[in-house]
């Protein structure tokens, strides 16, 4: 039997050592990480890991593209599948700054305590590598959702690209650089999940007490302050008042489960592209 061997390409001067241990923790076997790799360098190491194993023997290598920067990320990714020709092929997975599956896993969360069509949602960051990512899984099952950022502009254009791949639901943008927007911003929202920069706080406790209609509140910010006051970075499925709460923590240990159950499943066959899509449908099916 081959061994598993996976490449990981990382746009950063240093890869992810993160990424590193989740795949050894998945089972993979031999490991081949790329550092400060841009699209000029993919296509021969794409073909390098193509061209050396044949038939049935291919599935038992795969590529995963990480890095910091998600927009680089999807690049290095398309540029990968630019290699690909008929049955020859490798299978790939995508979680830049653990995007797909830190987003995945906080909408799967969300989801086990309300129902996601129709419900209006607030996502809070909503232009960084997550938020982007929670935004296009909400709208994807149908949720009407605000997609805030501090620069209206950014709102704007986050929202316009997820329209285009998320049809079911809806996507408005909203500015919250005038702290007094939030409050009309969270009117009659039932989610909220906070997707900003670490350390920094987003929404305080009294704000989030005045939005009578809200169900449940994530935070994904593991770095105190945290982005909503009053939620522990351990929550999970916790009560604040009326509303249930989940931290960074409470969230990952799902998204823990979602990336090595993804990573596995790379080795399955070796025509599988894992992207936010095809990782949440890993999450609901991991989700305990």
């Amino acid at each position: 039997m081959p061994s598993k061997i996976l490449l990981q390409l990382d746009a950063d001067d240093y890869a992810s050592s993160f990424d590193a241990v989740v795949a050894y923790d998945a089972g993979v076997e031999h490991l081949l990480t790329y550092a400060g790799v841009h699209t000029e360098c993919v296509t021969p190491l794409v073909h390098g890991a193509m061209f050396t194993r044949g038939g049935d023997k291919l599935r038992h290598t795969a590529i995963f593209v990480g890095g910091s920067n998600v927009d680089q990320a999807e690049a290095i990714l398309r540029q990968v599948q630019s290699c690909f020709f008929g049955p020859v092929r490798v299978s790939v997975m995508l979680d830049a700054n653990g995007c797909n599956t830190t987003a995945a896993a906080a909408v799967v969360n969300a989801a086990r305590e309300v129902e996601l069509r129709g419900t209006k949602a607030v996502v809070l960051g909503a232009t960084g590598p997550v938020g982007r990512r929670v935004t296009q899984l909400l709208a994807h099952d149908g949720a009407n959702v605000i997609a805030t950022s501090r620069s209206l502009e950014k709102a704007t254009r986050a929202c316009e690209h997820i329209r285009g791949t998320s049809p079911s639901g809806t996507v408005e943008p909203a500015c919250t650089k005038d702290g007094n927007a939030m409050g009309r911003i969270l009117d009659g929202a039932s989610i909220l999940i906070a997707c900003g920069a670490a350390g920094v706080q987003l929404i305080d406790k009294e704000t989030l007490r005045k939005c009578q209609s809200l169900k449940v509140a994530i935070d994904l910010n593991a770095v105190p302050p945290t982005g909503i006051e009053g939620i522990e970075v351990t929550n999970r499925a916790t009560k604040l008042g009326d509303v249930v709460t989940y931290g960074a923590i409470g969230v990952g240990s799902l998204k823990m489960k979602t990336h090595k159950a993804a990573i596995k499943s790379l080795f399955e066959t070796n025509d599988r592209v894992l992207d936010f899509a095809e990782i949440y449908q890993i999450a609901q099916s991991v989700a305990t």
